[in-house]
C-alpha cells in the first residue's frame, strides 16, 4: 500500500519524471525488443513516458499499435526516439554507427557484451552503460537476472532444434508395427540453459544423460531425472566460483574428462553443448575425433558457438555435415523466440529501473549499490568498471 501511495504521489508530482526510449536491434538475425506493451503500461502507471522507435517490436508481435494502446510514444527513427531520453533501453549493444543516434550522457541499458565491448564510443558521448550481463548472482537480483531469463530458453529452444534436426522420435513409441526406441540426449553443462535442456529433453521423453564441472550440478541433474556423468576427483569439487559459474579446469581435468565422455558421446543421439566461461574463449568439449565416432544421423547443438564453440567444427548459424553427424551452431537461440524472450528481458528491465530511480522519480545511477556498480561499464567518458579495464 505504502509503494502505491509513493508512485501515486510520484505521478501527480513529477508527471514524466523520466523519459525512457526503447530502440530498434539492428544486429543481424536479432528479433528481440526490450521492452513490450505489458512492461509500457508499468512504466507509464510509474509516471515515465515511453517512447518506441518505430518497427522495434515489430519481429518479436508486438506491433506500434500495441505500443501506443499501452501509452508509448512511436519515433520514425533511432534519432528522434532518443531525442531527450534519460535512459534508452536495448537488447543488444549499439554498433558504433548507433552510438550517434544517443544523447550525450544517456543511460544505455542492455546486453552489453561487455568482454568484448569497444568503450571508446561510448565514452566520446560520455554515456552511462549498465551491462545486463554483469548483473550480481545475489537474492535481490534475481528477478532482473537477463541471462538467467534468456538462457532458460535457449536450454529450451536447443532441444527443440536438436529435435528438429535429428528428424526422428524423442520418446519410445510401442505399436503394432514394433518399437521405436527412446533418442539418447547428453546434456554436457547443467547452468541455466543445461538445466533446462535436460528438463525440456525428459519432457519429450528422451533418456538423458548430463555432465558438468560443478558439484552442485549433480544433485540438480539427478532431480530432473537424468543421469550424471563426471570425473568426480579434489578439482572437481572445488569447481565452482563463488558467483555460481564453473571455474577454467585444468589441462590433466579436461583430458580425464574427455576420455569417460568420448565412450559415452559415440552412443548418443543428441549432444548439447552449453559450456560457457565469462570473458573467455569457450572450452572444446567434443573434439573432432569425438565426432567421428558417433554414428550418422547423431546431431550436435553448440550452444557456445558465438564463444569459439564447445565443437571445434561448428560455424555460427550453420548446421555443419560432417560425415553424416550434424554439426548445428545457433548463435542466439532466445531470438528464435522473440515474444516470450522479448518478454521475460523486458521484465528484467523493470525490476532493475528502480534501482536507478531517485525518490522523486529521476534518474540516479546509485554507486553504493552493488547491484548497479557491478552493472555499470562506462560514465563521464571514462570505463569505470574493473572487469573490462584494460
Amino acid at each position: 500500500m505504502q509503494n502505491f501511495v509513493l508512485r501515486a504521489a510520484i505521478f501527480f508530482l513529477y508527471p514524466s519524471v523520466m523519459k525512457i526510449s526503447v530502440l530498434r536491434e539492428r544486429r543481424a538475425g536479432e528479433t528481440r525488443v526490450a521492452a513490450t506493451p505489458e512492461t509500457v503500461k508499468k512504466l507509464v502507471a510509474s509516471g515515465h513516458s515511453v517512447t518506441i522507435e518505430s518497427g522495434a517490436g515489430t519481429v518479436a508481435g508486438f506491433p506500434d499499435d500495441s505500443f501506443t494502446d499501452a501509452g508509448a510514444t512511436i519515433a520514425a527513427d533511432a534519432s528522434a526516439a532518443a531525442k531527450g531520453a534519460d535512459i534508452v533501453f536495448k537488447v543488444r549493444a549499439p554498433e558504433a554507427d548507433e552510438v550517434g543516434a544517443l544523447p550525450e550522457g544517456v543511460a544505455l541499458i542492455a546486453l552489453m557484451d561487455p568482454t568484448n565491448l569497444d568503450a571508446a564510443p561510448l565514452n566520446g558521448k560520455k554515456i552511462a552503460a549498465l551491462s545486463m550481463e554483469f548483473t550480481p548472482r545475489i537474492t535481490r537480483a534475481q528477478s532482473m537476472d537477463a541471462l538467467s531469463s534468456q538462457s532458460n530458453l535457449a536450454g529450451y529452444r536447443a532441444v527443440i532444434e536438436g529435435a528438429q534436426t535429428y528428424g526422428r522420435a524423442m520418446p519410445m513409441m510401442m505399436t503394432a508395427a514394433g518399437t521405436i526406441a527412446p533418442a539418447k540426449v547428453f546434456v554436457m553443462g547443467a547452468g541455466v540453459a543445461g538445466l533446462q535442456a535436460i528438463a525440456t529433453a525428459r519432457r519429450l521423453g528422451a533418456v538423458v544423460t548430463a555432465t558438468d564441472v560443478r558439484p552442485a550440478a549433480k544433485e540438480q541433474v539427478a532431480s530432473l531425472g537424468a543421469k550424471f556423468i563426471a570425473v568426480e576427483d579434489e578439482e572437481f569439487k572445488a569447481a565452482e566460483t563463488a558467483g555460481g559459474y564453473a571455474k577454467q579446469m585444468s589441462p590433466e581435468y579436461q583430458a580425464k574428462q574427455a576420455e569417460l565422455t568420448a565412450s559415452h558421446i559415440a552412443k548418443q543421439d543428441i549432444v548439447i553443448t552449453t559450456a560457457l566461461i565469462p570473458g573467455r574463449a569457450a572450452p572444446v568439449l567434443v573434439t573432432e575425433d569425438m565426432v567421428k565416432t558417433m554414428k550418422p544421423g547423431a546431431v550436435i547443438v553448440d550452444m557456445a558457438v558465438s564463444q569459439g564453440g564447445n565443437c571445434p567444427l561448428s560455424k555460427p548459424d550453420e548446421v555443419v555435415d560432417v560425415n553424416g553427424v550434424k554439426v548445428a551452431g545457433f548463435s542466439n537461440l532466445p531470438a528464435r523466440l522473440p515474444a516470450d524472450a522479448s518478454s521475460l528481458y523486458a521484465k528484467n528491465l523493470v525490476a532493475f529501473l528502480p534501482l536507478v530511480t531517485a525518490e522523486d522519480g529521476s534518474l540516479n545511477l546509485d554507486t553504493e549499490d552493488e547491484i548497479v556498480t557491478a552493472m555499470l561499464l562506462t560514465r563521464n567518458g571514462a570505463t569505470v568498471n574493473e572487469r573490462i579495464q584494460s
